[in-house]
């Protein structure tokens, strides 16, 4: 492995080809991100030929930071759960073939990725799900339901957890796949929200059937998968990483624009400002923990944090707003730049990813080492478990 400084010296040669080649707003932004993979660029921490060049993960800053700087394509919107979560577990998890066979596309935006864990009576106890996977063959025929489903109506695969032995143990009963969207037997229906998008689905599972070759980890053994996945999730949502990016620059445009510069106004932007800092610096932390390996819950304390600060922002943007902050159109060009967007779609951020009660619990338990709550299910068959 070389030094820093010659790591640093490759990829700034790497990063200066790739652009003299590619030139950011003369090719499409897929054929960059292809051409960005395949030299290794996507995660420099990759192993070669899986979009890295086996680096320590720290030197994707550089990559990044000159990509950015001369106006390369980022990845889609529509990318956050590929990249965020299923790119990790597949390189923990995943086998050489799976990774060659997911990652490129996953990274260039040719294939959307969604998470299909949460489930009407399990949501926040995602090992309670009942969505069965049943082994016929060399394949798995799975029925159920999953709901909340982030960009179900646009995913070609899906970070399906199944229960596959129902008289074990909740946690001990569980395999994990990846669902090819478009299968027979998958049928997503979208579920209208605050702000009148629909960006959250319902998926239904009627004997839709996967092969043994996509599953991730072992049979029975999808928790530990699951794990990867949340924690990976939860630093994803965590916060920005660069100062005074993310909702506070919202509400600091807001304030210059502002006609009426209340002073007591005035004094909530700067102690949010200041919060803001503060969940930065931890999620940096956070950041560079995880960096040594698998996410840990640490990542709790971001997204807990980040959620409910999103939410104390967007109502000081609408304070901010006086009367214009009624005047919200959700047909409206670029709604979703519209602070007024923002504020009804933060009101899901301490739901999603794990709620704040359940952010609480993992604080308390595996942070402070403090006495678990009781729970009566741990060591009975899941089948044996009464639900609702």
């Amino acid at each position: 492995m070389p030094a820093t400084s010659d790591a640093d010296e490759l990829l700034q040669s790497l990063v200066a080809a790739l652009l003299r080649d590619h030139p950011p707003g003369e090719v499409d932004p897929e054929a960059f991100r292809a051409a960005q993979f395949d030299r290794g660029l996507a995660w420099v921490h990759h192993p070669e030929g899986l979009g890295g060049l086996g680096l320590p993960v720290q030197q994707q800053a550089v990559v990044d930071d000159l990509l950015a700087l001369a106006g390369a394509p980022g990845p889609p919107d529509h990318s956050v759960i590929g990249y965020g979560m299923a790119a990790p577990v597949l390189l923990v998890h995943g086998t050489e073939v799976q990774q060659r066979r997911y990652l490129r596309p996953l990274f260039t935006g040719a294939e959307v990725w969604c998470q299909l864990f949460s489930e009407p009576g399990a949501g926040s106890d995602i090992a309670a799900l009942a969505t069965s996977a049943r082994r016929d063959g060399g394949d798995w025929v799975v029925n159920g339901q999953k709901v909340w489903t982030s960009f179900a109506q646009l995913a070609h695969f899906g970070l399906l957890a199944a229960r596959t032995d129902p008289g074990v143990p909740k946690h001990r009963g569980i395999t994990y796949f990846v669902m090819d969207m478009h299968a027979d037997g998958v049928e997503v229906r979208p579920l209208r929200q605050l702000t009148g998008d629909a960006e959250f689905n319902e998926v239904f599972f009627v004997d839709a059937t996967v092969p043994d070759a996509d599953r991730l980890g072992a049979v029975d053994g999808g928790w530990p998968v699951v794990l990867t996945t949340l924690m990976n999730e939860r630093v994803m949502i965590g916060g920005a990483l660069q100062r005074g990016a993310g909702p506070i620059q919202d509400a600091l445009l807001l304030w210059q624009q502002a006609v009426n510069r209340d002073p007591v106004l005035r004094d909530r932007l700067v102690q949010l400002w200041i919060e803001a800092e503060c969940l930065r610096l931890t999620t940096v932390r956070a950041a560079e923990q995880a960096k040594a390996g698998t996410p840990g819950p640490e990542g709790a304390v971001g997204k807990l944090a980040a959620t409910v600060l999103n939410q104390r922002i967007y109502d000081l943007c609408m304070d901010l707003l006086g009367p214009a902050a009624t005047l919200y159109d959700a047909t409206a060009a670029g709604v979703r730049d519209d602070p007024r967007w923002q504020f009804l779609r933060s009101k899901a951020n301490t739901i999603e990813g794990g709620t704040s009660e359940i952010m609480r619990n993992i604080l308390a338990e595996r942070v402070l080492g403090l006495p678990a709550e009781p729970r009566t299910d741990r060591d009975r068959p899941w089948r044996d478990v009464p639900r609702s």
